[in-house]
Parts: C-alpha cells; sequence; structure tokens
C-alpha cells in the first residue's frame, strides 16, 4: 500500500516509517520545516511540504493513498484550544479525500485521555485532563467519519513510549532528578503509567492499518500499568541521588509542568486490541529500558 503519514519525522513515526517500508509498503511524509523534510529523506520516503493547516494538501495527499496514519499534533499548550481545532479541520480534511473508500485513516490519541484511577478498556470514552477536553473532540469526529465509509481507526498510544530517541516524560524526569538532587514520587507513588516500546507500537500501527475494522478503538500500551515509584527508584539508582515522596503540595515546585501528570494513575487494558490484532509485543519493558542505562547516557 501507498502510505501517507503526518508526523512522519518524529519520534513514533519514525519507528512507523522503518515498519512500513520493511513490510513493503510506500510512505510519503508530511513535513512543515526544512529539518523534518530532511529527516524523511534519510529514511528514504518521500516528502510532501506542508503542515495541519493546509487543508488542501492533505485532502489531496489522502485521496491518493491507499491509506493515512495521523501522528501529528501542534504541542501548543499556551493555545491548546487552537491546536485542536486544527486537528480536527485536519482529520476532516484527510476523510473527505476519502469518503466511500472504505480505505483507513488512522488517527492517533493518547491513553491520558481514558478515565483514571481503574484499568480503562477500549469501550470507554475520552474523559481528558482538566483543560485538556478539546483534544477528545478529535476522536469523537473520526468515530463519526466510519458512517462515512472511511476506516476510520483510533489508536490510543500508552503515555510512555520508551526507546531511542525517547524526548518525553522519562527524560523529563531524570532532567528533574539531577536538578533537584532527588527522584521523586507522589504520595505512596502507587500510581501507574502504562508504558511500550515504540517498536512495539510500530508494529501495532502496521496491524491496525492492514486489518483492523472501521470505527475501531484500539490501545497500544505493552505494560497496562508501571508504578511511578518504580520508574522514581531506578532513576535514583542509576543518577545516584536519594529516592523520595513528595506530597501534592511540593507537586508544582519539584516537578513543574510535569506535576498533573506525575499524579496520574492511568492503568489501561490492551487485550481487546491485542485479539483484533494479533500483537503481541515483543520488545523489553520501561523498567528494563532503564536498567539498560540508554536514558543516562547524556
Amino acid at each position: 500500500m501507498h502510505i501517507f503519514i503526518t508526523g512522519a519525522s518524529g519520534l513514533i513515526g519514525k519507528a512507523v516509517v522503518n515498519e512500513l517500508t520493511s513490510a513493503g509498503h510506500s510512505v510519503v511524509g508530511l513535513a512543515r520545516s526544512d529539518e523534518a523534510a530532511d529527516k524523511l529523506k534519510a529514511l528514504k520516503v518521500d516528502v510532501l511540504r506542508g503542515s495541519l493547516s493546509d487543508t488542501d494538501i492533505l485532502r489531496e495527499a489522502a485521496r491518493t493513498a491507499d491509506g493515512v496514519i495521523h501522528l501529528a499534533f501542534e504541542h501548543d499548550f499556551a493555545n491548546f484550544d487552537k491546536s485542536c481545532e486544527t486537528d480536527r479541520a485536519a482529520i476532516q480534511a484527510m476523510a473527505e479525500g476519502m469518503v466511500g473508500s472504505n480505505r483507513p485513516l488512522i488517527m492517533t490519541s493518547g491513553t491520558l485521555a481514558l478515565p483514571l484511577g481503574h484499568l480503562a478498556t477500549e469501550d470507554e470514552g475520552p474523559e481528558p485532563f482538566p483543560g485538556l477536553s478539546a483534544r477528545g473532540e478529535s476522536e469523537l469526529l473520526a468515530r463519526s467519519l466510519a458512517s462515512k465509509d472511511v476506516r476510520t481507526i483510533i489508536m490510543r498510544v500508552a503515555a510512555v513510549n520508551h526507546g531511542e530517541g525517547d524526548t518525553k516524560f522519562i527524560p523529563a524526569l531524570i532532567n528533574t532528578a539531577r536538578e533537584k538532587g532527588v527522584s521523586a514520587y507522589l504520595g505512596d507513588g502507587n500510581n501507574h503509567w502504562p508504558a511500550v516500546h515504540i517498536l512495539d507500537t510500530a508494529v501495532a500501527f502496521r496491524l491496525a492499518l492492514e486489518k483492523a475494522p472501521a470505527g475501531s478503538v484500539l490501545h497500544i500500551a505493552a505494560e497496562e500499568g508501571v508504578k511511578i515509584k518504580d520508574i522514581a527508584s531506578v532513576i535514583g539508582e542509576k543518577v545516584g541521588v536519594p529516592v523520595v515522596s513528595k506530597t501534592t503540595a511540593e507537586a508544582q515546585e519539584h516537578f513543574g509542568m510535569l506535576a498533573a501528570i506525575i499524579a496520574a494513575d492511568n492503568l489501561v487494558s490492551s487485550k481487546k486490541s491485542r485479539e483484533i490484532l494479533g500483537w503481541a509485543p515483543q520488545q523489553y519493558g520501561l523498567l528494563e529500558d532503564l536498567r539498560r542505562g540508554r536514558y543516562f547516557d547524556a
């Protein structure tokens, strides 16, 4: 198949591109900058210049593709509602290029959009963090498009995608431990983050593209939940600093923008997704990845 991908130069995007091309699919990736274009050229895939705001470009790219994977999102938290509006407009435009075709349109969401505090399943709807509710509207739009003979698939990716090139939550915790001289967690630290290696994520995207039915909601989590205290303990060991508990009142000062997320108890089931896709994660888990030491090389 010939696949159009937004966000192809990102952490997950590059892994998905490599997985697809290794399986014999061809790829064209959207690039809004010279830097992104150079990354895609290095992956030996075609480049389409444009951004998520270029709806005409997105519509035509989707019209000529056998399938679309939408990974890009403008992470402008100062104007988050506007970013979500742009995301919905991009999804709508790409769907317009695919109406009546039954070709796959995969949109990406995250497990932090799920209800917290219990093992959330694929059958549950989004219930995002306060202030982030607009992101859930993209899921609702994608669900509605399935009725227009577009094979829409919602991929809720685990809060932690670990592996080579990760620059998100885990590196942020490591940097905080180095700066503050302690590796911290909140309260008893028994809350959880779901996790998956980026190479397993890439396989799940390929399988979804090839076989997931229209309207599927899939959870891409190899580990249902890794305790935050266990993550902090390995970081403390590797950085060589004490492991301590912080109170909710201390969280903002210690963790900064990560404070709300470090408090999340984001347990996620992927049982139904594995059955639909025949997906069986093969890579090592988050704590083993941390113990291997690559995250601490810098």
